[in-house]
């Protein structure tokens, strides 16, 4: 059955007719020509389908178009759009700086989870390591992730390459920058 959706892609409200069946991610790359999301297991196991839907980080290749009608999807190519300025997110600098990439099929889902795991982080969502649980700001708050929390943290992203050395340390500055910056 087809319906009819709306989605507002990278700052920009597309409207896109869909089988109930299709994916976020066959919708946006199929249907609407937004490639930045790959298709790399269609299973959720690798992460290069990474958007963020509604601010939350999402595997689109797991999720059904038609539950996310009226949504706000932002992929890796859209991040300095959503945020008004049109130039590079702290991440993608970040990689950029780090050289947090080789081939980079796998680099716009690492840089959209990348920034979804910071705002999660930045919030005082634990991860399966988190050591301390102390909300941001208090005088107990955790000190800025460690190399073992952002591994934890980043853990459904694949990397081929394997840059994760790398991505790491892209993801270090960029933590640490936003930490002094607030």
């Amino acid at each position: 059955m087809e319906h009819r959706i709306t989605l507002r892609v990278d700052g920009t409200e597309r409207a896109v007719t869909v089988d109930s069946r299709t994916t976020l991610l066959d919708a946006l790359r199929e249907r609407l020509g937004v490639t930045s999301p790959k298709k790399g297991c269609d299973h959720g196991q690798c992460g290069a389908c990474t958007v963020l839907l509604e601010g939350r980080r999402q595997l689109s290749c797991l999720t059904f178009a038609v539950a996310h009608d009226g949504d706000q999807v932002v992929t890796a190519e859209g991040l300095g759009e959503v945020r008004g300025d049109g130039g590079l997110h702290p991440v993608q600098q970040a990689f950029i700086e780090q050289d947090g990439f080789q081939c980079g099929y796998c680099t716009p889902g690492q840089v959209c989870s990348a920034v979804g795991m910071l705002d999660e982080a930045e919030a005082g969502h634990p991860s399966h390591v988190t050591r301390d649980l102390a909300p941001p700001g208090a005088p107990d708050s955790p000190a800025p992730l460690d190399d073992g929390e952002i591994r934890e943290r980043m853990s459904g992203n694949l990397c081929r390459c394997g840059a994760y050395v790398n991505i790491v340390a892209a993801l270090r500055e960029t933590a640490t920058a936003s930490r002094g910056a607030s």
